[in-house]
């Protein structure tokens, strides 16, 4: 028996066959051609195809994982028209009269290259994403189909990396597991791996001769057992089965309260990205939406989204919820969420930079949009705004003045619009320094746990040679929650949490002893999370 270390993406038990992925991305042959015209037309004809694939791969991500993890497919369609990549492609084509494949191989890593090569974090990410584009045309070229699993029977996979494009294709009930050498826990693969609910480990050094042997995918403590040995199969049976006896049980907490054991209770919403996830905060009972992430419409799109098309995505998700509330956090951009045609300049420490409510009062056409829109669908459902990177009361003020005008406006065109709830949220630690004054500005309070973190410890959460030390649990980072908590109360101004201490159970206690009036966990957690409220007694 060989015991593995990795890093865990999402958490869950799994046993079976490993199954060894293979790209295929054999060395590319380089000749000359004598009709540089014939092969532009070829390569042309190959980057239609591709981009006809993706729009297939993403209706299918659309269906399987929801639109903010489909958009991945969208981008690599946008990149491969874009211009740079293109034309640095036909250039070796025709000086050098060189071959498609090559031109492409050539091109795709001269790109990724120069991508992995810069600071931010971001950019740094599209170097996967243009390996992943160039291997799709050259299998075109080469006339391969699309890759994916050949078993029969559910596996372990184990790559060297997958690119988004590769973890959709596969035949979701052939995959038990993902475990890879390479990627990171934010990249578009481990997102998919947990929306789609497998268990995953990066990080992981395998060998390359396990391909057919037993094994078993720790997901909980990020352990990969090869050949394990018959009493610790027997032992991780049990395990396992104990995870479908739970997911079982937690269904029975759908329609009841969050209420604890002393009669304390709770809201629980759910974050979600966009329209497409509001199915399963309704299918796993959250009480509203605490977090709709506004930024992904963007992100999604070439140019900025009319008034109209948000207005309709956030009319939408307003009459689907039924009356139920929602809360839409204003375009929070900038720092690892970069938009093309926003035109930001490069920062060297862009997390603390031009970003959020910042680009939003600097330029208040774009900010004026959304707000139309957002105050228009409220007509529709019990709407709520909530602003980020708050550090001021000016800022604040001046907030409201722009809402103020945008009322103005709406009542002059005879547009219908209903209460709207205003709030911040925390996650400077100067905004939870001022926060009894802020609490007089609004009426609620968001705290952002997992930038409140990052800025209070100094510590950049997106560098892996920090994980060891960034501690969410931090005693100064519970004592800011807890004043947070207490200047809020004072002002009659609601408390929630939406990052991602929200869902530690760990913690849940605490919170409620705190004062916390709210929780805003990912749709999958709401069940689990309901179950610890359900079990806590508060006077102990």
């Amino acid at each position: 028996m060989e015991v593995l270390n990795g890093k865990s993406v999402f958490g869950g038990i799994a046993i079976g066959k490993i199954s060894i992925y293979r790209k295929g991305d054999e060395q590319v042959k380089r000749y000359k051609i004598e009709d540089t015209a014939a092969e532009l037309a070829r390569f042309e004809a190959a980057k239609e195809t591709a981009k006809e694939q993706l729009g297939k791969l993403y209706e299918k991500a659309l269906a399987e994982v929801g639109e903010v993890n489909a958009m991945i497919f969208e981008v690599h369609q946008m990149m491969l028209d874009d211009l740079d990549y293109v034309e640095a492609i036909q250039n070796i084509i025709e000086t050098q009269q060189l071959n498609a494949e090559y031109a492409v191989a050539t091109t795709g890593d001269s790109f990724s290259e120069m991508f992995a090569a810069m600071d931010d974090d971001y950019m740094k990410a599209r170097s996967a994403d243009v390996k992943d584009i160039s291997n799709r045309v050259i299998s075109v070229l080469q006339g391969k189909n699309d890759a994916g699993l050949t078993s029969d029977e559910p596996v372990i996979v184990v790559a060297d990396d997958l690119a988004p494009s590769e973890t959709v294709q596969m035949d979701k009930s052939k995959v038990l597991a993902f475990v890879t050498r390479h990627g990171s826990t934010n990249s578009h693969t481990a997102i998919l791996a947990r929306t789609m609910n497998i268990p995953a480990l990066i990080g992981c050094n395998y060998d390359d001769d396990m391909d057919g042997k037993n094994a078993i995918v720790d997901g909980y403590n990020g352990l990969f057992y090869v050949e394990p040995e018959h009493n610790i199969e027997e032992e991780f049976l049990k395990k396992k089965q104990a995870d479908i006896d739970k997911k079982r049980m937690l269904q029975e907490l759908k329609g009841k309260d969050n209420i604890t054991l002393d009669g304390k209770k709770i809201n629980l919403y759910a974050n979600i990205g966009g329209v497409n996830d509001v199915g399963a905060v309704l299918q796993n009972d959250a009480g509203g939406i605490g977090l709709f992430r506004s930024e992904f419409l963007y992100l999604g799109a070439d140019t900025f989204p009319t008034e109209e098309e948000q207005f309709n995505a956030y009319k939408q998700v307003a009459e689907r919820m039924a009356g139920k509330k929602v809360i839409i956090r204003t375009l929070d951009i900038g720092a690892d969420k970069q938009v093309d045609y926003f035109n930001l300049d490069k920062e060297d420490n862009p997390a603390m930079g031009y970003r959020a409510i910042r680009i939003c009062l600097a330029q208040p056409e774009i900010f004026k949009t959304q707000l139309r829109a957002i105050i228009r669908a409220s007509y529709y459902g019990t709407l709520s705004i909530m602003y980020p990177m708050i550090i001021s009361v000016d800022e604040v003020r001046q907030i409201k003045e722009i809402v103020k005008e945008v009322k103005k406006e709406l009542d002059e065109q005879g547009i219908p619009y209903g209460e709207v709830e205003q709030g911040i949220m925390i996650e400077t630690p100067a905004a939870v320094m001022i926060s009894d004054l802020l609490a007089k500005e609004v009426d609620f309070f968001s705290i952002g746990t997992n930038d409140l973190t990052q800025y209070t410890l100094a510590i950049d959460r997106q560098n892996p040679k920090l994980d060891n030390i960034y501690d969410s649990h931090h005693e100064a980072v519970l004592r800011m929650i807890k004043m947070v908590i207490e200047n809020g109360h004072k002002e009659n101004c609601w408390v929630g949490i939406c990052g991602e201490l929200a869902s530690d159970t760990s913690l849940t206690k605490q919170f409620i002893q705190m004062g916390l009036d709210e929780l805003s966990v990912s749709p999958t957690f709401i069940l689990k999370v309901r179950e610890t409220i359900r079990s806590i007694d508060t006077t102990k």
